[in-house]
């Protein structure tokens, strides 16, 4: 503890000093435990670690399971046993407890297997990490940078001095930049140079965000017209399909009826004992095409009710983005304005 005050106490010191000369002192920090949760090839080994944990585990529960039950064995048959087969007992149940108990210290103890994989495991990470931030130091000029995952003492850290996500973005950068073509390498570095130019200027990191969220308001606006565009049209083809439908079955309805009452004036004429039937029969056939159309019709203007109240709905929606997109830039524009005086 002793030491980590000597550490601040010396840092601020240099840090007076250099600002007594003029001169700017720039301090960052990072996040270990953050920056390694975020590294893919961290995340897989551990939780393969994890895994292996939990077996170890499961392992112990079993020995406690076993000791349990000689216990409870001893308990039962105590009367029935002699003194030296207590004493055997006894010494078992001793035995494999203080197995269990040394199995359980090998695998999670401060030394065990489970402390010394996952110090093996972060190393390679912490090394290009280190890396990593000497290079951020050189490139940006930092005259300190922490880490707040560490031993050191740190009562209040701005987020603005947090230096993690650069750190993360250069790990991911070495790792994507062996598969990348000139091509991809060039927009890469375009990309790089943008991301560091935010991260150096929190206003223009604001203004980027206003931007991507208005680009997002836009291409979402842009795609409900699309789909309203698709809806009228397929709208329109059912519409103009029911027409057709509609006259088709008007055309075969008369064609069907003519038909058909020629035929019962045939019949009619040949045999007189059926022509009470016969013409109730025609009657009944010749008026069901009649019913079915209704009933199509009826069917029609139910669905284009139903997709003009849906259309309406989309109408308002669409609207109603507009008018938040709007409220947004205008407020976007007044922070601007307010910014710039």
């Amino acid at each position: 503890m002793r030491k980590q005050f000597l550490f601040i106490f010396l840092a601020l010191i240099v840090a007076n000093t250099s600002q007594a000369q003029g001169k700017t002192t720039r301090i960052g920090y990072i996040d270990m435990e953050y920056i390694l949760e975020n590294v893919s090839d961290y995340k897989e080994a551990k939780s393969q670690l994890e895994l292996k944990a939990q077996k170890w585990k499961q392992e112990i529960e079993a020995k406690k399971l076993n000791i349990n039950t000689l216990k409870e064995g001893l308990k039962t048959e105590k009367a029935l046993l002699t003194k030296e087969l207590i004493e055997e007992r006894e010494t078992e149940i001793k035995f494999q407890e203080t197995e269990m108990l040394d199995y359980q210290q090998k695998q999670f103890g401060a030394d065990g297997n489970l402390m010394r994989q996952k110090a093996a495991l972060a190393k390679p990470i912490q090394d290009q990490v280190f890396t990593a931030v000497q290079d951020i130091a050189e490139a940006k000029n930092y005259d300190f940078i922490f880490d707040k995952s560490s031993d050191l003492t740190m009562l209040f850290s701005n987020k603005r001095f947090d230096i993690s996500d650069q750190v993360i973005r250069i790990l991911n950068r070495t790792d994507k930049r062996e598969q990348l073509s000139k091509k991809q390498l060039k927009e890469q570095e375009i990309k790089e140079n943008r991301e560091n130019e935010i991260d150096e200027n929190p206003a223009m990191a604001d203004r980027q965000k206003a931007l991507d969220e208005r680009k997002a308001a836009r291409e979402k606006l842009i795609e409900d017209r699309r789909l309203e565009q698709e809806a009228k049209k397929k709208e329109y083809d059912d519409r103009r399909k029911a027409m057709q439908a509609e006259r088709e079955a008007k055309k075969n309805g008369t064609v069907s009826e003519t038909a058909k009452t020629t035929e019962a004036v045939k019949t009619t004429e040949a045999v007189k004992t059926d022509a009470t039937a016969k013409p109730a029969a025609t009657t009944e056939t010749t008026t069901s095409p009649a019913e079915s159309a209704a009933s199509k019709a009826e069917e029609r203007q139910k669905l284009y009710d139903q997709r003009k109240k849906e259309l309406e709905e989309r109408r308002k929606k669409i609207l109603e983005e507009r008018e938040a997109a709007k409220k947004a830039k205008e407020a976007e524009t007044q922070k601007t304005n307010t910014t710039n005086n």
